[in-house]
């Protein structure tokens, strides 16, 4: 297999690479589900620092089913450095498949978890509810939360970012509705009900929208950032990062000394951006 079209966020490689390693120390030294699966559970960023907490599996006997549960057929992916099993093969094909139903242009932990319980590749050591519960903690959506009362801001580049006017409703709903979803077109529209609306945008060259952020609108609720949508082709050009600090500088300025990102699906790219962490969901009892 020839080297994918894709990339992967800085936490997967990571991973990946604990995964090769166990491969590496395995018998056959052939990468399998159980090993990807066994560095997810070695990973404390993000969402899976609460896999170790809430989901009970031996790692000891998930490397020792490793070998006899998978079949002996082999693909090489220029990725890594050993052979890798058919079943990691269709992981990563599912996850890529993830990856662009989310409108998104990296694979994350999420997307391989999540293509990891679906494809039922691990459901002979695995409960139907494990299962479930690694799907809740690590593959969905997570609110985060930021602490702004001592945040440094950066030195934003406002050149083509501007607050949004009552007159650009039409637009700028229009442009969310095409490039992201009608939820998210609603949830705008509703904005603009506001004299002043806590919206921003992000203009290209020539005038036209590539991207879009807000805080304060997601059902009326006060201290909430999102939702924010960049165009595929303007992502990684720094656009969603001068956005969201448009929105964190305003709401800090409000007087917020917490921001809470809803619903973050690039969860990495929140880390890095403004120091967000993962709000814990609530155990069950």
């Amino acid at each position: 297999m020839s080297s994918p079209k894709f990339r992967l966020t800085s936490r997967l490689q990571q991973i990946l690479k604990k995964a090769e390693s166990e491969a590496i120390n395995s018998k056959d030294r052939v990468l399998r589900p159980g090993h990807i699966l066994t560095a997810c559970l070695s990973e404390k960023g993000g969402a899976l620092g609460e896999l170790a907490l809430h989901v009970e599996i031996s790692l000891d006997l998930l490397r020792d089913d490793t070998r006899s549960s998978s079949s002996n057929n082999t693909v090489e992916i220029d990725f890594f450095h050993c052979l890798v099993s058919e079943e990691v093969a269709k992981v990563l094909e599912v996850s890529i498949g993830y990856m662009n139903r989310y409108n998104q242009i990296f694979i994350n932990e999420g997307h391989v978890l999540k293509a990891l319980m679906t494809t039922k590749v691990l459901e002979h050591c695995l409960t139907e509810e494990t299962r479930e519960l690694i799907l809740t903690l690590a593959t969905t959506s997570r609110d985060m939360i930021t602490h702004l009362g001592n945040y440094t801001f950066p030195k934003l580049n406002t050149e083509q970012i501007r607050k949004v006017n009552l007159d650009d409703e039409k637009m700028l709903v229009t442009f969310v509705e095409e490039n992201f979803s009608k939820e998210w077109a609603s949830t705008i529209k509703g904005a603009f009900m506001l004299n002043n609306p806590t919206v921003y945008v992000a203009s290209s060259s020539n005038g036209s929208i590539v991207g879009f952020a807000a805080y304060d609108v997601y059902q009326n609720k006060k201290g909430y950032f999102g939702p924010m949508g960049v165009v595929t082709s303007n992502r990684t050009k720094g656009v969603g990062y001068s956005l969201l600090h448009h929105c964190l500088r305003d709401m800090k300025e409000a007087g917020y000394e917490y921001a809470i990102i809803g619903g973050a699906g690039p969860i990495e790219f929140y880390e890095k951006a403004c120091n967000a962490v993962v709000i814990p969901l609530a155990s069950k009892k």
